[in-house]
């Protein structure tokens, strides 16, 4: 009889979990899948707080947008556990808030009534070319060391992020960037975090990543570096003024709907939910073994898992949802099925009761885990075939133009117009897919639109 802690001898529902998201298979049990969640909850759980103070700037309420946060997340990352099995978790992009509350709202004037509309078009043409497989073609024809390039500038990507939440690395008006005061109480929390955790995990410690955060914050709490948060609890805030808010307005409205604006505005929602998850996707597929050779195992399913989540989430009332590239702080805990993404769900839903204390887990937290996953991330780099001029170059370009650029989908885009110029002049046309060809405008119609 195989006694193994996820094997087929379990019985009852947590036999029938372990089937169903292949514990075996996978050499997972209840404990990683448990700690990887939760790890990869407390690595996005910052966004909670961010989001509501991006769209503030667009008028959009504060406490409502708190709530449409978490519930966005809970709905798009439980889909993608149960959808795809994929240890991913959901929420609204970064990047995408940005562009929602300051190019669209403030920049074009656009409602924000009527811009969460458009999130709701992109959302729904996402699903659309999901479900007919035209993602899925586009992301087969893209070569396997482009995706690899892709997963190592990613991970350059979070790294500066971490470096930066930490005041690490700073802007400088003369270099662009510099480093900062290592000296500040902040930054040192950050750099004992990273320490520690670097340590545990050159001493084999199950969980590294996460118990280092963990320390960290009693460690920032102990110095007076993090404030102790005065309650534990509190209530919900209504989520009333954002809800359904999107499809209201399509029909109250039509005439702010159907314009020029709007449709630039969906575009480019779509272009950087399309490109930015295929990203993710792919990266946190290769670090939990979900690749096979050069596709994603389930891959309709992760893809219809996270489009299907931005039409729920203009419907909640937020902007756009991506995967989150955080979820490799997960993976590198142990998590390897859909089951620590349903437990990354949970812990958003329990937030939204607890919100005060997460105010312990601040960015000087997260940092140390974001710049190790950085590390780990980049060791793709290997696979690339960097004899071969012609993929060096797009290659290189495609990793360091995401952290140069301070964005996945313009690396991507790089990548792609500058690998089929080197294949032809290399006298490789005919080894290129025709929709390479196609990306190939495309991403040069978008980069002369930046201009």
């Amino acid at each position: 009889m195989n006694d193994s802690p996820y094997g087929p001898s379990r019985t009852g529902m947590a036999g029938a979990i372990a089937r169903h998201f292949d514990f075996a298979g996978e050499g997972t049990d209840f404990r990683r899948e448990t700690l990887g969640g939760l790890t990869t909850f407390l690595a996005m759980a910052y966004i909670m707080f961010v989001n509501p103070t991006i769209l503030a700037a667009a008028g959009m309420d504060r406490g409502a947008v708190f709530t449409a946060t978490a519930l966005a997340a809970i709905v798009g990352t439980a889909l993608m556990g149960l959808i795809a099995r994929y240890p991913v978790g959901i929420a609204p992009s970064m990047g995408l808030n940005a562009f929602f509350a300051y190019s669209v709202v403030l920049g074009m004037g656009v409602s924000w009534q009527t811009a969460l509309v458009g999130v709701l078009f992109s959302g729904i043409i996402f699903v659309a070319i999901t479900f007919f497989r035209i993602r899925e073609m586009i992301l087969d024809a893209i070569p396997l060391d482009l995706k690899l390039a892709a997963a190592c500038g990613i991970g350059l990507f979070i790294a500066l992020i971490g470096l930066e939440d930490s005041n690490i690395v700073v802007d400088s008006q003369a270099t662009l960037v510099t480093l900062g005061d290592l000296t500040a109480p902040a930054t040192l929390l950050t750099i004992f975090g990273l320490v520690l955790s670097v340590a545990l995990m050159l001493r084999r410690f199950p969980g590294a990543i996460f118990f280092g955060m963990v320390a960290t914050s009693l460690a920032g709490m102990a110095t007076g570096v993090i404030d102790v948060p005065g309650a534990i609890v509190s209530g919900i805030p209504s989520v009333a003024p954002v809800f359904g808010v999107a499809v209201t307005q399509l029909f109250a409205h039509p005439e702010e709907v159907f314009t020029l604006n709007l449709a630039v505005v969906v575009l480019t929602f779509l272009f950087v939910e399309f490109f930015d998850t295929a990203g993710t996707l792919m990266a946190v597929a290769s670090k939990a073994g979900l690749m096979q050779g050069n596709r994603m195992k389930r891959a309709r399913a992760a893809l219809l898992a996270d489009s299907s989540s931005v039409v729920a989430s203009a419907v909640i009332g937020t902007s756009p949802t991506t995967s989150y590239i955080e979820s490799t702080a997960g993976v590198a805990t142990g998590a390897r099925t859909g089951f620590s993404a349903l437990i990354t769900a949970g812990f958003f839903a329990a937030a939204l009761f607890f919100s005060p204390l997460l105010a312990v887990v601040t960015a000087n937290v997260t940092a140390p885990a974001l710049i190790i996953v950085g590390v780990l991330m980049v060791a793709a780099l290997d696979e690339i075939d960097w004899k071969r001029l012609e993929i060096a170059v797009p290659a290189f370009l495609t990793l360091i133009a995401m952290p140069a650029t301070y964005s996945i989908a313009n690396g991507i885009a790089l990548g792609l117009v500058i690998y089929p110029v080197t294949m032809v002049f290399a006298g490789r046309a005919r080894e290129l897919h025709p929709i390479l060809y196609g990306l190939f405008a495309v991403f040069v119609a978008y980069f002369a639109f930046l201009a």
